[in-house]
């Protein structure tokens, strides 16, 4: 048998070590590329996360699934929903549940649309889904949020 002539059991072997060798030089993160550590630590890169929150606010008046998120910085649904949870500490759908009563709440102070029109350019079907949802999140409803609003730019009456 030739010297020449070498075993496959021993080039896996010999690349066995190689990767290992490697993986120990480069701190335990493999090649060590940004994108192999943020995934590693749980969370979105700053630039998809900024790129996805983006196209969230742009879109706030749209049915936002999930899948359609996820494509937004190239990734599969569930890989998406596990790092944007472990970037903002909250889950998808509820971040842009947030996001869509923060600018309800702008629409209700400044007085001049519906609560029916409100309801949908933050993005929900119904005037009741939007008073359910504004309610478990705020825990008053929209027309006692805009009530309670006009009543704080109000001047105090002073009389007797």
């Amino acid at each position: 048998m030739s010297t020449l002539t070498r075993s496959p059991l021993r080039n896996q072997q010999e690349d066995q070590v190689a990767l290992v060798c490697l993986a120990r030089r480069d701190g335990g993160f493999g090649f060590g590329s940004p994108t192999e550590i943020q995934q590693q630590t749980g969370a979105l890169s700053r630039c998809r996360l900024r790129r996805v929150t983006e196209y969230i606010q742009q879109n706030l008046d749209q049915d936002l699934r999930l899948a359609e998120l996820a494509t937004v910085v190239y990734m599969s649904p569930y890989h998406f929903a596990r790092l944007f949870k472990g970037s903002t500490g909250v889950p998808p759908h509820r971040f842009v549940v947030r996001q869509r009563i923060a600018r309800a709440r702008a629409f209700l102070a400044a007085q001049e649309l519906s609560i029916a029109q409100i309801a949908r350019r933050v993005g929900f079907r119904t005037p009741s889904h939007f008073t359910t949802v504004f309610r478990r999140v705020t825990g008053i409803t929209p027309r006692g949020y805009r009530t309670g609003h006009l009543r704080e730019d109000r001047p105090g009456r002073e009389g007797g």
